[in-house]
């Protein structure tokens, strides 16, 4: 009986599986949620602040002003 209890169906050895399953996914639902909130705030920038958007603009796109000259060095 004692076996079966700790290697069968539903046993201890499935309980600590699951547990570590479990773990894994609470783990990963954190890093989702970190980066979720990051990526809302990016958003709330790109809506409302537009020296973000610029800088994003500049970084992200290659965007020039009119008035900038761009020199390339080999």
């Amino acid at each position: 009986m004692l076996l079966f209890i700790v290697f069968g169906d539903m046993g201890l050895k499935d309980l600590f599986a699951r547990r570590a399953e479990r773990n894994e996914i609470l783990t990963g639902n954190e890093k989702l949620f970190i980066e979720n909130t990051s990526l809302y705030r990016q958003m709330e920038r790109l809506e409302n602040d537009p020296e973000f958007i610029e800088a994003t603009a500049r970084k992200e796109l290659g965007v020039v002003d009119p008035d900038e000259r761009i020199i390339k060095l080999k």
